[in-house]
């Protein structure tokens, strides 16, 4: 068992490291006050190549194919970086979600004209399956896609869909087959421009206020035959790929903030002083910090354990559950230390510490909840 990591990918990683703290921490405040999705920030991280971590050279990727291990550290700098919380999913979630499985299951058709304008910046792309009545109870969903001639006209609605309000395409998913359920679920690759689709505002929200969030209604909204994912059918085989990478990678970059976050708190509690002695000293300050720090060091090592495993092409589901269900509720405890750790100034917006509390919430909600993790595990336990 290595734990080492080669030259070249620890090289990579500060070069990520660099680039994030050196453009992209203008505005945070004033962009999460106000809701406020930075383009141009998403331009620099496609210039610089991160969207290209998620696909293969052929369509503007950084290597020959996708090497999941110097993703997810290259991910996990660039939360340790950037202190935009929101840009950092938004990224995540386009490439795992919509790049990744449009590049293993899409036509050449589809690769070329979507997938290569998604990695290069100049498209943005949503993934979107949550419904109103379909969050947990994903089969329970209402949208449809009935076969007309040269292709499909889908109706329906989809909700919490990250990306959504600015995204230039989407990879729905939809029913051509209700009767069978997961069998007869298809996805499809839709243009905004389409007549009958539809977007929400914005929706306020608690945290991760830079990326934004909303609905998408479809209307006898046609989709061409050619813009069909893989196979009719084969939705339900590209849900459960996308799905075990989403709960793989979707929070990398957090366990960089969460780094972030201890190497701050330590400072802080060193030269923090009460009673004349350092606030460190004291146990119940210092006690967090010990906890901060394991939840971490458990988080990476389950982070990597999932990246080394799909890397092999193995199944990791036990393992990507785990690690979602981990990682999401070890970053909301950890924000709470450190606002704990720092007292009333914790609280303040202005020190940028409450800020990861409000941002972690979501972590443990999108992308399945703790509670279907836990399901999810205890299932593969044969429980």
């Amino acid at each position: 068992m290595d734990f080492s990591w080669p030259e070249e990918y620890l090289n990579y990683k500060k070069q990520v490291v660099r680039f994030a703290k050196e453009e992209l921490n203008d505005d945070i405040l004033e962009n999460d006050r106000d809701g406020i999705f930075s383009k141009e920030k998403w331009q620099k991280c496609a210039q610089f190549g991160i969207q290209g971590l998620s696909v293969s050279k052929q369509y503007g990727g950084q290597d020959e194919k996708v090497d999941l291990l110097k993703s997810m550290l290259a991910m996990e700098a660039f939360g340790y970086g950037c202190r935009d919380n929101g840009l950092a999913l938004a990224l995540n979630a386009q490439m795992w979600t919509v790049q990744l499985p449009l590049e293993h299951f899409g036509s050449e058709f589809l690769k070329e004209k979507y997938l290569t304008t998604a990695t290069n910046g100049s498209k943005i792309a949503c993934h979107a399956l949550t419904e109103p009545e379909a969050g947990s109870d994903i089969y329970s969903m209402q949208s449809t896609a009935t076969k007309v001639d040269g292709g499909y006209l889908l109706n329906g609605s989809k909700r919490l869909i990250t990306l959504a309000p600015i995204a230039d395409w989407a990879l729905v998913f939809a029913y051509t087959n209700p009767k069978i359920k997961k069998w007869g679920l298809s996805a499809f690759i839709v243009d905004k421009e389409s007549l009958g689709f539809t977007t929400s505002p914005v929706r306020d929200k608690m945290g991760m206020r830079t990326v934004p969030i909303g609905e998408i209604q479809f209307k006898d909204c046609f989709v061409p035959e050619e813009n069909l994912v893989g196979k009719q059918g084969s939705g339900f085989s590209l849900m459960s790929y996308s799905m075990e990478y989403d709960r793989c990678c979707i929070l990398a970059s957090q366990i960089g903030t969460m780094q972030r976050q201890l190497e701050e708190t330590i400072t802080f509690a060193k030269q923090r002083k009460q009673f004349g002695e350092s606030i460190g000293k004291f146990q119940s300050v210092s006690n967090r910090i010990v906890e901060m720090k394991l939840r971490l060091e458990t988080s990476r090592l389950l982070l990597y354990k999932v990246a080394w495993l799909k890397n092999k092409g193995k199944p990791a589901m036990m393992e990507a559950a785990m690690l979602k269900l981990h990682l999401g509720e070890s970053f909301v405890q950890s924000s709470m230390d450190a606002i704990r750790n720092r007292g009333g100034n914790g609280y303040l917006t202005e020190f940028e510490i409450e800020r990861d509390m409000r941002d972690a919430i979501g972590g443990v909600l999108y992308a399945g909840t703790s509670d279907i993790q836990r399901n999810v595990i205890a299932s593969l336990l044969g429980l």
